[in-house]
């Protein structure tokens, strides 16, 4: 949503030590203002330099003149109230920096990013001190870009709301401590978020979608099926085994040395599958969709990958090519993991439906399916989820495309949602920890695979 520039805003004043803040008494730190300065910016100023310089190791001490300019940058209005609840985001679960600023009407004040894809690729992949370390060198400057977009300040924020779990644990690291010591000089409310929480729930910032709904979350490091009943009530219907349905891509693409591909060099694993697939065509390999016999709703991707290697393995010794060349059958391989990938969600997806309307868990006439995630970006599998839900009588919905990856907005949102519904503001930090694993809602797997409801076949035709 855009982002709103007309409200009225005002600075909320701490007293506890204004006084010392604003006196610019030697060995405090701060420079004495000039003669003349609006107060209000004055005092602003102060309290921001002393949250700047505090927070040790995050922040860098910032020059006067840059510190002015970002203050000058919030539009100081005083004696105005600015009425909204207004939460800033921040994520560093894995490879993107992002915070955000959104309040309780679902507007996006502001928000920045900092992408580290194009190191991630000249290695092959994430490497966490890798992505550690750049989560460090750009946190402060994302936090301050999104704050400074939204033209707010950090004293009129209600809360700080933090990815904390799941991720990889060095990365969770970053944003966490960087908003521990934020929340503790602002004394603002924390709220820690479940990154998967924060992806089901995005699709109630873009569009009208009431509880109950289903959601299948699709990344590079997760994949599950869920019963969303409420902004923290979820009951889990499935999930990957082994490795989720973005890695298993993006290792296919690495196998096929797609990034020496002239159209795909600067493509993520995922997102070159699927530009490669269109060229290609899927029955050149017949490569069946795993746990066909299985009649529940768990995945599995690692497998299909083994069968994948050894298609690539064979197709080289075929060409009497190297492994790191580029296959003549390259396209027809990537459109038929596509294919396959696609299949399998697809069919798992489908019997989460129908489980859910026998227990009448769902509607039987208006249900939602909400595919979310940066798979869920992948236009050829969400055809193969609309062939379901329209044989399920569902309507599928998916955020926009820069909303499915990893952002600060769904992050932001979720800690609006949370705010509304009164459930998870920490006021006491102490003890506050990262968790690098950790599972979403009520697991009722079990459950489903006792139910072992047989699934119509589907003419996939997309």
């Amino acid at each position: 949503m855009p982002p709103s520039g007309n409200s009225s805003r005002s600075r909320s004043r701490g007293t506890d030590s204004v006084d010392d803040i604003t006196s610019g008494a030697p060995g405090s730190g701060f420079p004495v203002l000039e003669e003349g300065q609006s107060p209000v910016l004055e005092i602003t100023y102060r309290v921001s330099m002393l949250i700047l310089n505090k927070t040790a190791g995050v922040f860098s001490k910032p020059s006067k003149r840059k510190v002015y300019e970002f203050l000058r940058s919030f539009n100081i209005y005083p004696g105005t109230l600015f009425l909204h609840k207004l939460v800033l985001g921040i994520e560093t679960s894995c490879d993107d920096t992002a915070a955000a600023v959104v309040d309780e009407t679902g507007n996006v004040l502001g928000e920045a990013m900092h992408s580290q894809t194009e190191v991630h690729l000249k290695t092959g992949g994430i490497i966490p001190p890798v992505a550690q370390q750049l989560h460090r060198e750009n946190i402060q400057r994302i936090v301050q870009e999104a704050l400074s977009v939204s033209r707010i300040s950090p004293s009129e924020l209600s809360a700080i709301a933090t990815t904390i779990k799941p991720g990889l644990a060095l990365s969770l690291g970053v944003g966490l401590s960087f908003s521990l010591q934020l929340v503790d000089q602002l004394k603002k409310p924390f709220i820690p978020i479940h990154h998967m929480e924060a992806h089901a729930l995005t699709i109630r910032l873009t569009n009208k979608v009431e509880f109950p709904f289903l959601v299948l979350l699709i990344s590079g490091g997760h994949c599950l099926l869920a019963l969303v009943r409420g902004v923290s009530d979820f009951l889990l219907l499935g999930k990957s085994l082994d490795i989720a349905p973005g890695d298993m891509l993006d290792k296919v693409a690495r196998r096929l040395s797609l990034i020496r591909h002239p159209e795909c060099s600067t493509m993520s694993g995922g997102k070159a599958i699927e530009h490669l697939a269109k060229q290609g065509n899927r029955f050149h390999f017949d490569i069946k969709p795993p746990m066909q016999r299985a009649k529940n709703c768990d995945f599995s991707f690692s497998g299909l990958q083994h069968v994948i290697d050894k298609t690539i393995m064979q197709k080289e010794k075929e060409e009497g090519i190297e492994k790191g060349q580029i296959l003549s059958s390259a396209a027809d391989i990537a459109a038929a993991v596509q294919h396959t990938t696609a299949c399998h969600l697809a069919k798992r997806t489908h019997r989460a439906i129908l489980f859910c309307k026998q227990r009448n868990l769902l509607s039987q006439s208006n249900a939602v399916l909400v595919v979310s995630g940066g798979v869920a970006s992948n236009l050829y599998i969400r055809k193969a989820l609309e062939i379901v839900t329209n044989a399920t009588q569902c309507t599928l919905l998916c955020p926009p495309p820069r909303l499915c990856t990893d952002n600060g907005i769904m992050i932001a949102w979720n800690g609006i949602e949370r705010l509304r519904a009164g459930l998870g503001i920490l006021h006491n930090i102490e003890g506050v920890r990262y968790e690098p694993k950790c599972p979403l809602g009520v697991d009722i797997s079990k459950e489903v695979g006792e139910a072992a409801i047989k699934v119509p076949r589907l003419k996939m035709k997309i």
